[in-house]
């Protein structure tokens, strides 16, 4: 698997959103949340995304240019109608205004609707943990179905995944779930390379378990919500959560969107923890139950010690700083060729160690 050095990796995929029509500053930010992505693991959000990216560029359902419209502005809360504009840019920006008025508010909420893809949502939060925040988002679009309600059979909601991110002294604690039992891009990765489920993690259509992800895919299946067959239930009240928290806010959801190819909904909130107990007196809770966590008896089935959310990605991320970001082989692969057909050089791989 090819390391490619951070930064290189990063100009090179700005680069290449640029010379496909997207603006300076909306490259840049994409490609910083894409590299982002791969560096704390998220593979499937990460710059294997650059060819959907492009494409979509071109036919016009990524708008590269333009501004969002403020919908509504109360100060500790706002709504954008993100116009098909970048996910990562909305995200960011959204954020960033929400992290400048959180010291005048003590919590700043916002809904974002008709957004592009927003790629991995804990992609976002270590700029916040770092400087003290705690940050909560989810998103869903309503403009796809793949996820049946409990005890249903068509496709209805998405896989809504929710995180939410932690300061401590050290790395933050860093949560990101889907809402399903898996995620929409994983199917559709498994059901090219024909590969299944390491278990029934879908439905047909007449609502019988399977693990083939074409029968969600191509053959209107659905992917069961978090908790599976016997405990869905809980998955499915998540999921419901995040599409009245992100549709509902912004007005716009499922009862005004016609099916398409992508409009997604997100719901953000920063809470600054110095207009409560303080951020000292936080800290001393994220770190105590971290260590408790971290210190528990690992079960026969744990490989070394148990981890908290997070530690992974924090690992995965120090790794690739020094190491290079890794990147698969047919996805570097594909992506060489968007880029020879930009006109575009490719960074060459680091050396292995």
């Amino acid at each position: 698997m090819p390391r490619i050095e951070c930064a290189a990796l990063t100009e090179f995929a700005q680069a290449l959103l640029s010379a496909a029509g997207m603006d300076a500053d909306k490259a840049a930010v994409t490609a910083r949340v894409l590299v982002e992505g791969d560096m704390i693991g998220h593979e499937t959000h990460g710059v294997g995304l650059l060819p959907w990216y492009l494409d979509s560029l071109a036919d016009g359902t990524l708008r590269g240019s333009g501004a969002y419209e403020v919908v509504a502005d109360r100060g500790a809360s706002f709504v954008w109608d993100g116009q098909l504009l970048p996910g990562a840019w909305l995200l960011t920006r959204a954020l960033e205004q929400a992290a400048e008025r959180v010291a005048a508010h003590g919590v700043v909420t916002a809904a974002i609707r008709n957004a592009h893809h927003t790629c991995a949502l804990s992609a976002y939060m270590r700029e916040l943990t770092d400087r003290g925040l705690i940050v909560q988002l989810s998103v869903s679009n309503p403009a796809a179905s793949r996820v049946a309600p409990y005890g249903g059979t068509r496709p209805l909601l998405t896989p809504n995944p929710i995180a939410a991110g932690f300061p401590t002294t050290g790395d933050p604690v860093l949560i990101d779930v889907s809402s399903s039992i898996t995620t929409t891009t994983m199917t559709q990765t498994l059901a090219r390379a024909g590969e299944r489920f390491p278990e029934d993690w879908a439905l047909t259509a007449e609502g019988r378990p399977t693990d083939d992800p074409r029968e969600v895919t191509e053959r209107g299946g659905s992917l069961l919500p978090l908790g599976g067959a016997l405990k869905g239930h809980k998955g499915y009240g998540l999921g419901l959560m995040v599409e009245l928290l992100g549709q509902g806010l912004s007005g716009k959801g499922r009862a005004n969107t016609a099916p398409g190819p992508l409009a997604q909904s997100a719901f953000l909130q920063v809470i600054d923890p110095e207009a409560f107990a303080g951020l000292d007196a936080f800290r001393a809770q994220s770190d105590w139950l971290a260590d408790a966590c971290r210190s528990n008896p690992p079960g026969p089935a744990t490989e070394g010690a148990v981890r908290v959310p997070g530690d992974s990605a924090a690992r995965k991320r120090r790794q690739a700083l020094a190491e290079g970001v890794p990147v698969a082989a047919a996805v570097w692969a594909g992506i060489e060729q968007r880029a020879q057909a930009l006109n575009r050089p490719v960074p060459a791989a680091l050396p292995d160690r």
